[in-house]
């Protein structure tokens, strides 16, 4: 095994470590996040407001952080991001005790550099060159959040008796174990990633010993317009994203509707998280074989599967659970091939930058579906936001049909 090599499988064990520690908020940023905004707002039009500041912190962490690692490495980069979601974890925990909403979203956007760092992690894992296996590194790199994104929302329970022990507010419970998860996976980024591989593949690449590309907002533009096969990606990306979010943060409003309690909640939420990260290797299997495109494709038609069964069943806990759990296969699929379609295409001095500029797209997609599922919900009902959701579904159905015949990827 050569040394590559040997740096290669060490980085994705310590990237995966770190995804198992960080993915113990996921869950309780949008659940329990989505309540507490509810909560604290006193309208049910701003429960989607949780999904929203998320995404949108998330989005606009993406592109400095991205920005960090161009220029200092992903170790730094990705332990900053875990030790901001720190300080949001620890502001929405104070939030509920002094019911104040702004406080709220300021810690739920904080909260964002989080999810930042898990999508920035996914890329971190093709940073080192490994000829046909892009799409089953970025796999199990996501695979990895399984654990950590699955157990979580089945800790809302504990969480919340730890938390009344403490003497914290209703709901407050469930951040003490984001916060003690972030600062794992914090110490991990920062002490397991050495060498740092972004800077040994800049080391050891064509460019090693030059000045340093220039990376910007404009750049980046410039580079998609260049290379349509990576736009589409980062459409594709983008709009799945919307769609997952929407429809996910919005469930546990519908499911207290029904008149389940916040333990139902939390196992319907792993299950959909489950089917989010449990079989990503799979879908990078699939996107190394089969196709990056036609997996894509695949997660497309998940996406109908589950909108269809949540919405049409939205009267029954089981067609909803269903339908969230094929919504997160769905999301799987398509942000997994999509990512290692975009690593592969891009030219290595730009991948950084661009995929900075893709995780933003893809969260400010998920904050303003979070935006508008609230008023959705409110206005339509949890089957109306199932079948509007169909639509950015649709659009990049058809994008798959026109740039696979455009550029003749089938085999891609």
């Amino acid at each position: 095994m050569s040394d590559t090599e040997d740096i290669q499988r060490r980085t994705i064990k310590v990237l995966a470590l770190g995804q198992v520690l960080g993915g113990f908020g996921l869950g309780s940023v949008l659940s329990i996040g989505s309540l507490l905004a509810k909560d604290l707002s006193g309208s049910e039009a701003w429960a989607g407001s949780a999904a929203t500041f998320s995404t949108l912190g998330s989005a606009i962490w993406a592109i400095p952080l991205a920005r960090l690692a161009y220029a200092r490495g992903r170790r730094i980069s990705l332990a900053m991001g875990a030790g901001f979601a720190i300080t949001g974890a620890i502001a929405v925990i104070n939030a509920a005790g002094l019911r104040s909403f702004p406080l709220l979203l300021l810690g739920i956007f904080l909260l964002g550099a989080g999810s930042a760092t898990s999508l920035q992690a996914r890329f971190a894992a093709t940073d080192i060159p490994s000829a046909g296996k892009t799409g089953r590194s970025i796999g199990l790199v996501v695979w990895a959040t399984t654990v950590g994104a699955v157990t979580g929302p089945n800790l809302f329970g504990p969480g919340e008796e730890l938390g009344k022990a403490l003497g914290l507010a209703p709901l407050a419970g469930p951040f003490l174990f984001t916060v003690a998860a972030q600062t794992c996976s914090t110490l991990v980024f920062w002490f397991g990633l050495r060498p740092d591989p972004l800077k040994y593949a800049q080391e050891i690449g064509k460019d090693a010993g030059k000045a340093k590309h220039k990376i910007s907002f404009k750049s980046a533009i410039q580079t998609l317009k260049a290379y349509p096969v990576a736009r589409f990606a980062v459409m594709s990306i983008a709009l799945s994203h919307m769609v997952m979010v929407s429809v996910m943060a919005m469930t546990p409003v519908h499911l207290q509707h029904m008149g389940y309690d916040i333990v139902v909640v939390g196992f319907t939420i792993s299950l959909h998280i489950a089917g989010m990260y449990a079989i990503s290797p799979v879908m990078g299997f699939l996107a190394d074989k089969v196709g990056k495109v036609q997996t894509i494709f695949i997660g497309q038609a998940l996406f109908v599967a589950a909108l269809l069964f949540a919405g049409l069943g939205h009267a029954d806990r089981l067609m909803v659970t269903i339908g969230l759990t094929l919504l997160g296969l769905g999301w799987s699929a398509a942000t997994v091939a999509g990512s290692a379609l975009l690593s592969v295409t891009l030219p290595p001095e730009e991948k950084t930058n661009v995929q900075g500029l893709s995780d933003s797209l893809m969260n400010l997609s998920g904050a303003f579906g979070g935006a508008i599922a609230g008023l959705l919900l409110a206005s339509f009902h949890f089957e109306g936001l199932n079948a509007i959701a169909l639509v950015p579904v649709s659009v990049v159905t058809v994008l798959i049909f026109a740039i696979s015949r455009k550029n003749k990827l089938a085999n891609s």
